[in-house]
């Protein structure tokens, strides 16, 4: 079985109850080991849009990465997702390959590592609550040494469970 770490984002809709879902369809595909705390993020690329809700899981599967991706798209338009809407742009759900074992690919649909993991905090810091010294196989550096590399200013903890709470009253 293959270690593989995702990245889930959502804007739109439910953001929770969105990332619970994706977590839950992600079960059809392996066994979800280790989830991440949920993070409140600011948009990246395009920035006026909603903030993000992100999340890291780890997922044990038997499930190749090409197969593993085409299962992650088909997640993504089950739930909503516009596939021609703006690269970057605002999304019910984006489930995207972080790490896939210590694989090392490029292809025509898929990079592993994510070509953009280093860049990202709002990948990194729930990267880095479950896999703090992984070494990136290409930078052969660690998770937290990406991470202290990056401005983490816009990302913030998000307690699911006082929001919701919250939202109820208001």
């Amino acid at each position: 079985m293959a270690t593989v770490f995702i990245a889930l984002g959502s804007n739109l809709g439910d953001r929770s109850a969105n990332l619970a879902a994706a977590i839950g369809r992600l079960g059809d595909l392996g066994l979800v080991t280790r989830v991440s705390p949920v993070y409140e993020t600011e948009p990246w690329g395009i920035t006026a849009q909603p903030r993000f809700l992100n999340q890291v899981v780890e997922l044990q599967t038997d499930l190749p990465p090409h197969t593993l991706l085409r299962h992650l798209k088909a997640i993504e338009t089950a739930m909503g997702r516009e596939m021609a809407g703006p690269r970057y742009g605002p999304r019910s759900i984006d489930l995207d390959i972080l790490f896939y074992d210590d694989l090392v690919l490029t292809s025509y649909t898929l990079t592993v590592p994510h070509p953009r993991l280093c860049e990202r905090a709002f990948v990194l810091v729930p990267l880095a609550d479950l896999a703090a010294d992984r070494v990136h196989p290409r930078l052969g550096l660690t998770v937290r040494e990406l991470l202290a590399r990056v401005d983490r200013s816009g990302v913030q903890r998000f307690n699911v469970q006082t929001f919701s709470s919250n939202a109820s009253t208001l």
